[in-house]
């Protein structure tokens, strides 16, 4: 059994809790036995990883035009953030990205269960599927640290697309680390921020930057390692 949700959740979430509370039951459920989250996790869910999820939803921007924005979630795992961003904004197409077959499968279920039109899964490693998938926003949470990170969303990006890593309190550290790694990939506007300030006892710390205007990086490693870049 899980905690009912907090205050904030209900400030957070609106009319969307319900199905937020359905997805919850999900992870607690299926998601723990079939060993996606660990069974502590259980008593954290709303604050750990719901709220710090659903926090992020305020940092995608309005769609470029008239089509719906494309939002890829690398490394999606149980579906966070991606599953609660679905359910979130239902006017965005979210793509969960996840080489892991058990994982997909679960996701999938999430999918079918909680009614989620707008989300779909694709199966593979990011390096596999760079430049097949052109998003306009990335998002990754708990996937690799930002100098191997950066590299892997930029390839699913669209050219000046936005990436938001969900970080911790190592952010800084992470984030002078990879800076090197930026530069190479052209990355502009990095900075840190914070979701949901004022709203959540501990507000999501993410990386925010975007990618190269006028350029793809496929991260498929060539000589020395470095991502390729197609103009």
């Amino acid at each position: 059994m899980i905690p009912d949700p907090p205050p904030a959740a209900r400030d957070l979430f609106g009319s969307r809790l319900p199905r937020i509370e359905a997805y919850a039951e999900l992870l607690a459920g299926p998601g723990v036995e079939r060993g996606l989250i660990g069974p502590g996790e259980t008593e954290r869910l709303w604050d750990r990883h719901l709220l710090n999820s659903g926090a992020v939803a305020e940092l995608i921007p309005a769609a470029p035009g008239r089509k719906p924005l494309q939002l890829a979630d690398l490394g999606s795992g149980a579906g966070l953030p991606g599953i609660v961003l679905a359910i979130m904004l239902p006017e965005v197409s979210v793509t969960l990205v996840e080489p892991m077959a058990r994982r997909t499968v679960f996701l999938q279920e999430c999918i079918a269960q909680l009614g989620l039109s707008n989300a779909q899964v694709r199966r593979g490693r990011a390096e596999e599927l760079a430049g097949e998938i052109e998003a306009d926003v990335v998002t990754a949470r708990a996937v690799a640290s930002l100098d191997r990170l950066a590299g892997l969303a930029a390839g699913l990006a669209r050219s000046g697309g936005l990436v938001l890593a969900i970080k911790g309190a190592a952010a800084g550290t992470e984030l002078d680390q990879a800076r090197p790694v930026l530069r190479r990939l052209g990355a502009t506007g990095t900075e840190i921020v914070v979701a949901g300030a004022g709203l959540l006892d501990r507000p999501t710390t993410v990386i925010r930057f975007r990618t190269r205007e006028n350029a793809r990086v496929v991260h498929r490693p060539g000589r020395g390692g470095r991502p390729r870049q197609r103009t």
